[in-house]
């Protein structure tokens, strides 16, 4: 059976790590190169780091921070926030980034998924959608959740995966920073529609949540953000508990 994985997610601006909820109040959680460090040893399987600066001096002080984390650290990361052309992806990819995700501009532009999926390879390809809830459906969004776009979760996901993309990557904006749990009916659905592993983001806050999405939700995967920042959780222990109920995790 393949082991699901843990995934602290850091998101980084001006090379520091910070996190609020439903991605607004954001509060300094620490060093990103300490975190990743930290994380590292502790046992997680892989790290996420978004880009939330927005400004063009924010994108090279990022590459300048990806390129020092691929000469530290010893897992696979991931890097997203703001790649809008192949060209962005390529910065990325050769400052040392495992794989690249592309949310809102693969939206305006779906072609860019397939265009870096072509050159690189699915494997390099996250497709990251952060979606909420609009009158009963599932509709991904945009600027932190604050723009409605026309594209519904499934379909999309469905049509992201079809143009090359090898993994998803699903923020439920109603719960992401709440703690509350994840959206467990909306991952089994993806987990059924999909061919490429999910990843749940959006809502851990105790370790009932993460295995309820791993195992009910049938997740590949659990990202989670503030329990690890500040404490609430260790990864190890959290791994071990996981293990007691019978969810495949690498110890």
């Amino acid at each position: 059976m393949v082991a699901k994985r843990i995934i602290p997610c850091l998101d980084v601006k001006d090379s520091c790590t910070v996190k609020g909820v439903n991605f607004v109040g954001l509060r300094d959680a620490g060093d990103a190169v300490e975190l990743e460090h930290r994380y590292s040893l502790e046992g997680a399987d892989e790290l996420v780091y978004l880009d939330i600066s927005a400004t063009q001096e924010g994108r090279s002080t990022f590459c300048s921070l990806v390129e020092k984390i691929a000469l530290t650290i010893n897992i696979p990361f991931t890097v997203g926030g703001g790649i809008s052309t192949l060209e962005d992806a390529a910065r990325l990819l050769d400052a040392g980034a495992d794989k690249i995700s592309v949310n809102s501009a693969a939206i305006r532009n779906p072609q860019l998924i397939s265009d870096i999926a072509s050159k690189y390879g699915s494997q390099f390809v996250v497709i990251a959608i952060d979606a909420r809830q609009i009158d009963g459906r599932w509709m991904a969004t945009t600027h932190g959740g604050k723009v409605p776009t026309d594209k519904e979760l499934l379909s999309w996901a469905y049509e992201a995966q079809e143009r090359g993309a090898g993994e998803l990557l699903f923020t439920s904006m109603d719960h992401d920073g709440t703690k509350a749990g994840y959206p467990l009916a909306t991952y089994k659905a993806l987990n059924e529609k999909l061919k490429i592993p999910v990843i749940a983001s959006g809502g851990a806050g105790c370790v009932k949540d993460i295995a309820d999405v791993l195992s009910e939700g049938c997740a590949d995967a659990a990202l989670a953000a503030s329990i690890f920042h500040f404490g609430e959780i260790a990864i190890p222990d959290l791994k071990i508990e996981l293990n007691k109920l019978n969810i495949p995790v690498r110890l």
